[in-house]
């Protein structure tokens, strides 16, 4: 959900791990904030705090803060930053940024802050930013706070489910799995489905589609097999411009341990332009086995790709 931000302060510094002073406004481009001492070509360009975060530390020290003593570039109200995720974006008239971290690594004894009360609040609760838009921001400015919604979509080939012979079961199991998943992450999501016929051309024009919308994940179910029908896996091959090997070696090899016919899936998974494609055998264990490996990945896969460092 967009949140309206107000800024508050802005503040800078000319030498790393010293409390940055207020200013009356900063210029934002490729690097960061000019002058400021973080600007460069890395992922933490730009320090943001919240009022709300500065408030309750204030009061469980019992001791005001002024602006940018926590070091934070930018500080502003609004929203608690870190329900914030790598990927979202902050953007302001001029200026749009994308958020690259959540926190950081406390610096203990050569924090001014931490020296004082025993702790700080900006390692739990600061963000950082890399700028994708330059511009000036000063106080008193509004942001927008727009979260980055992870789309999946989900395809299930079989020609008899698509004949009404029998329902779909894994299909929406996939879904589920995925809706539950990216909810205990308090994630923005949106995930479609779809059922086709075992008919490579179909998957390939429904594939082109999704990979040209840039949709995230793409799950498939069914196909993996040796049967005269099972197409998926080479069909899906043709699109993938990378592929990630170890996820599906890793699965087989784990549940072929105590089920040997785990072994026999031909599944595959890889990079297509923007999307990732998974490709997961059509039993209901299967893909239930299959999500329960690869979705705790899907969010550090983002990230790589969006050519985050979230390590």
């Amino acid at each position: 959900m967009e949140k309206i931000l107000k800024i508050l302060s802005v503040n800078t510094s000319e030498e790393k791990g010293t409390v940055k002073k207020p200013v009356d406004s900063i210029n934002l481009n490729q690097y960061g904030i000019e002058t400021d001492a973080h600007s460069g070509d890395w992922h933490r360009q730009i320090s943001l705090l919240s009022k709300e975060s500065i408030d309750r530390f204030s009061k469980d020290t019992n001791r005001g803060y002024l602006p940018g003593e926590f070091a934070e570039n930018i500080t502003l109200s609004g929203m608690i930053l870190n329900q914030a995720f790598p990927g979202d974006k902050i953007c302001g008239k001029e200026v749009e940024m994308v958020v690259t971290q959540i926190g950081k690594k406390c610096h203990g004894g050569d924090c001014a802050v931490f020296r004082d009360t025993g702790a700080c609040v900006m390692p739990k609760e600061g963000i950082f930013t890399k700028v994708i838009k330059g511009g000036t921001l000063t106080k008193g400015d509004l942001l927008t706070y727009t979260p980055r919604v992870i789309t999946t979509a989900i395809i299930t080939l079989s020609t008899r489910a698509y004949n009404n012979t029998y329902s779909d079961l894994s299909g929406p199991a996939i879904k589920e799995a995925t809706e539950t998943f990216f909810k205990s992450r308090k994630r923005e999501f949106s995930t479609e489905y779809h059922l086709i016929p075992d008919n490579p051309v179909m998957f390939s024009n429904l594939l082109r589609s999704l990979i040209s919308k840039d949709v995230d994940l793409i799950f498939t179910s069914g196909g993996t097999g040796v049967g005269p029908n099972d197409i998926t896996p080479e069909t899906a091959r043709a699109f993938i411009d990378k592929e990630i090997p170890g996820i599906m070696e890793h699965i087989r090899t784990k549940y072929g341990k105590v089920k040997p016919n785990a072994l026999l899936s031909r599944g595959i998974a890889g990079l297509s332009g923007n999307s990732f494609i998974f490709t997961l055998p059509g039993s209901i264990n299967g893909a239930k086995e299959y999500m329960s490996e690869i979705l705790p990945l899907t969010e550090h896969l983002i990230y790589m790709r969006l050519g985050l460092d979230t390590h």
